[in-house]
């Protein structure tokens, strides 16, 4: 089947263009329609393939920096279709990009480096994500683009729901809102076979347990959060939409700079010492750019776009994650954990960093300049501190299409 495009980053409409192009090469398998309309007017669109009543939904593009998904989406989509036993009783449903605003604001087609990839870097504030926005803002204020993916779920009440995210340099794991019994193994020899490294100790589900190496299942409603101050919950998200037919959602996480820090089960020698270290580094970080922003107030006063307020919102966060890391005991005490917090604390500044420097440039270039600077040193620390190796594209699909198989397949076993 030749309807795909070269394997590349892709922006969305090259994604619809895409997905076109298999609904008018199968048309009785395969279906695509708008499902919704982002804030700013863009359609939304829902690829479908197979009509049986059990239903697996992709996600694609929930965080617009994250760009492989779309990617995994479409080479998924061509894969259910050339493989029939994939749809034995099963009906597949692709959503294109969740947030189509988000996408068209993040701009690297193509990065060569930490750098190049932070100098087009856009992700929304919290309140401004699709799949977060639920927990974060009363349901009358939540965004359509929340209220398009919930839709598509009340309809298809899928058994499974996928989504589709990836991190800039690390490893890779699973989140599950449920345990999907069976998972851990081929999602092991997946990663094992495209050396890509398994992310054990992933910040993103510290304390949650593990169904296997990587394979992390949410805890229990009653368990407290490892960062407290954070303002969002997964339990809250669009994640747990599922949940009301009797589904699950697996996020997929895959790299696109791998690093073997992430994957080192060993005991960490003194972990509460090192993430103290870490919280004071992000602290100190987080104000350089606070100080560049707030000489460069006056020249801001008239402006509230996306890229300053998510530029201010990861700022805001700082300090109460500071705090949470320095009180609160280690939720893992492995050098993986501690190297998963390590990357996690170097994001934050850096984002902000990387997002006020597009606001400012044209309009307070010295300090635009500054924040350039920043960038550079910190992307370029950050790859040096963890050996950061490239994952071929193709690698990084691949793995991504393997593991939802599998969670599709392995999931349908105890399907209602």
């Amino acid at each position: 089947m030749s309807v795909l495009p070269e394997l590349r980053y892709l922006t969305v409409a090259e994604q619809v263009s895409a997905a076109q192009a298999l609904a008018a090469h199968r048309p009785g398998v395969c279906n695509l329609r708008q499902v919704g309309l982002s804030r700013a007017g863009r359609p939304l669109h829902l690829l479908s393939v197979g009509r049986a009543r059990r239903a697996v939904l992709v996600v694609a593009g929930a965080h617009a920096n994250e760009p492989t998904g779309s990617c995994t989406l479409l080479a998924l989509a061509r894969r259910v279709l050339e493989q029939r036993e994939l749809r034995d009783g099963i009906s597949w449903h692709f959503l294109l990009c969740a947030d189509p605003d988000g996408a068209s604001l993040h701009v690297t087609p193509a990065p060569r480096s930490l750098f190049d990839y932070h100098l087009g870097f856009f992700r929304p504030a919290g309140p401004e994500q699709p799949e977060w926005a639920p927990s974060v803002l009363p349901p009358d204020r939540l965004p359509p683009e929340t209220r398009a993916l919930t839709g598509v779920i009340d309809e298809l009440r899928p058994y499974l729901q996928v989504t589709l995210h990836g991190t800039d340099l690390g490893g890779s794991w699973v989140q599950l809102t449920k345990d999907v019994p069976g998972l851990a193994e081929p999602f092991a020899k997946s990663a094992a076979e495209l050396h890509i490294p398994v992310e054990t100790g992933a910040s993103d589900a510290a304390g949650w347990p593990a169904s296997g190496p990587g394979v992390h299942v949410m805890p229990a409603p009653e368990a407290g959060p490892a960062y407290p101050s954070l303002p969002d919950d997964a339990r809250r998200s669009t994640w747990y939409h599922a949940h009301r037919y009797g589904g699950l959602t697996a996020v997929v996480e895959v790299p696109m700079w791998a690093s073997d820090l992430v994957d080192d089960p060993a005991p960490h020698p003194a972990p509460a010492a090192a993430i103290g270290r870490l919280a004071r580094r992000l602290q100190r970080d987080a104000l350089e750019v606070t100080r560049v922003l707030d000489g460069a107030l006056p020249q801001l006063a008239d402006l509230d776009g996306p890229l300053l307020r998510a530029a201010r919102w990861g700022l805001e966060l700082v300090p109460g994650l500071a705090d949470d890391l320095v009180r609160t005991p280690p939720a893992d005490r492995t050098r993986a954990y501690v190297g998963s917090v390590d990357a996690f604390v170097r994001r934050v500044p850096l984002r902000a960093a990387a997002m006020l420097r597009r606001v400012l440039r044209g309009t307070d270039d010295r300090a635009a300049e500054q924040l350039e600077e920043l960038v550079a040193t910190w992307s370029d620390a950050f790859a040096e501190r963890f050996r950061a190796r490239w994952v071929p594209l193709e690698h990084q699909v691949e793995h991504q299409s393997r593991t939802v198989v599998a969670a599709a397949l392995h999931a349908r076993e105890g399907a209602p």
